[in-house]
C-alpha cells in the first residue's frame, strides 16, 4: 500500500510523456477538415496526410540519408571516445588531471558559442550542403570519453598485465582485450549517441541548406509564411519517429541502459 503514491505518480508522468507522441499520431491519421480538432480520441482515419508527405518531398531518401548521418557520427564519436578514454585510463602524466577537466569542460559549454565559428570552418572547408560538414564538429563527444573512462577506471588491471605479458603492445591490448569485454557499455552508448544525432536539428538546419537531404531539416519545408501544414508536418514526424522506434523494441535493453549508464531519465 505503501508504493501506491509512487506508482500513481509514474503512471501520471508517463501519460504527460506520452500523450504528445499519441497527438502526434492521432493529428497524422486526421482528415484535413479535422486537423484543428481538440477532441483527444482518435478518429475519423485518413492517410491523406501520408500520401501528401510522399508526394511532395524524398521522405525515403531523406530518411536514408539522415540514417547514414546519425551512424557514421555514432561510430565516429565512439572511435574518438574509446582512443581518449583509454589513454586517459591506461597512462598517468603530467597535467592529466586538468587536461581531462577541460575536456569535459567544454560539455558545458553552450552550442550557440561555437555555433558559429564552426560553421565558418565548414564553409572554408568547402563542405557546406555535405553530411560531412554535419558530422566533423561533433566527432569529439566529451559525455563518451566521460563515460568510457568510468568505465576503464574499473577495468581488471590484471588483464592488462597479462596482456602487457603476452606481448601484446598498447593498441593490440585496446582492440583485443578491452574492446571485447566492454561490449555491453559500447553498445548501450552507441545507441544512445545514434538517437541523439538523429534527433538533431538546429545543426543539420544551419549545413543542410537544401531541405531534401535530411528529414529534420525537410520536416521544416511544410512550415511557412503562406500557412503551416501542420497534418503534413505530424505524418512526417510520425514516419521519421519510426527508426528510433524500431531500435527500441529490438534492442530495448540496450537503450534502458544506456540511459541508466548516463544517469538520464
Amino acid at each position: 500500500m505503501g508504493k501506491i503514491p509512487a506508482f500513481v505518480l509514474l503512471t501520471v508522468l508517463s501519460v504527460i510523456s506520452i500523450f504528445p507522441i499519441y497527438w502526434m499520431f492521432v493529428t497524422a491519421f486526421r482528415p484535413a477538415d479535422q486537423m484543428l480538432s481538440t477532441n483527444p480520441l482518435p478518429g475519423p482515419f485518413s492517410i491523406e496526410n501520408f500520401e501528401r508527405v510522399l508526394d511532395m518531398i524524398p521522405i525515403l531518401r531523406m530518411l536514408g540519408n539522415t540514417f547514414v548521418m546519425a551512424f557514421g557520427l555514432a561510430i565516429g564519436q565512439m572511435l574518438v571516445a574509446v582512443l581518449a578514454a583509454y589513454g586517459f585510463s591506461r597512462w598517468s602524466f603530467r597535467g592529466q588531471k586538468i587536461l581531462f577537466f577541460c575536456f569535459v569542460g567544454s560539455w558545458l559549454v553552450p552550442f550557440q558559442v561555437t555555433m558559429i565559428p564552426n560553421y565558418v570552418l565548414i564553409s572554408q572547408m568547402g563542405l557546406l550542403n555535405t553530411i560531412l560538414g554535419v558530422m566533423i564538429p561533433q566527432l569529439a563527444a566529451a559525455f563518451a570519453v566521460m563515460l568510457l573512462r568510468q568505465h576503464l577506471d574499473s577495468f581488471p588491471r590484471e588483464l592488462l598485465d597479462a596482456a602487457e605479458m603476452d606481448g601484446r603492445g598498447p593498441w593490440r591490448t585496446l582492440w583485443e582485450v578491452v574492446v571485447p569485454n566492454l561490449r555491453p557499455a559500447l553498445a548501450a552508448l552507441s545507441i544512445m549517441l545514434f538517437i541523439n544525432a538523429w534527433n538533431e536539428y538546429l545543426w543539420p538546419s544551419l549545413i543542410m541548406q537544401k531541405s531534401t537531404d535530411l528529414i529534420q531539416v525537410g520536416i521544416r519545408g511544410f512550415l511557412g509564411a503562406e500557412g503551416n501544414d501542420w497534418g503534413a508536418v505530424m505524418a512526417a514526424s510520425a514516419m521519421a519517429c519510426l527508426p528510433i522506434f524500431l531500435i527500441y523494441i529490438f534492442l530495448q535493453r540496450y537503450v534502458v541502459d544506456a540511459f541508466v549508464r548516463s544517469g538520464l531519465k
